[in-house]
């Protein structure tokens, strides 16, 4: 065997030991990626059943929410009705009431203008 033989054998054993240093991370790494498919496939095994309870939720609460709508727009209904009707009052009751009112200061005015001076005093 010639010096060159001797350095390929060498260098052929060192590459080899190097395959096996490196195969033994590789082989973890394929563990680890076998832990996370089996990871992924709980997680969306749970996932499903979890969205579908989402979607479910989220359907009763937009029907609620119509009804309550709904409800408000009765409630904004009734509210202009009640402005209406107190406006109304406030026209027919109001107006006449004012006019009592002033009538009747008219009236006392005018009678306590035709009394006279009372208890002896006597205007200038």
């Amino acid at each position: 065997m010639s010096g060159g033989d001797i350095a390929g054998l060498i260098a052929a054993g060192v590459f080899a030991l190097l395959v096996l240093l490196l195969a033994v991370p590789i082989l973890k790494l394929g563990g680890v990626f076998d832990e996370v498919r089996t990871s992924i496939r709980s997680i969306s095994d749970g996932a499903t059943p979890l969205m579908d309870e989402v979607t479910a939720t989220v359907s009763t609460t937009n029907q609620q929410l119509k009804k309550v709508d709904g409800i408000a727009s009765n409630v904004s209904d009734a509210s202009a009705n009640i402005s209406a009707l107190s406006s109304l009052v406030a026209a027919t009751v109001g107006s006449p009431l004012i006019k009592v009112a002033a009538f009747s200061y008219g009236v006392r005015s005018a009678f306590a203008g035709r009394r006279g001076p009372s208890s002896g005093r006597r205007s200038r």
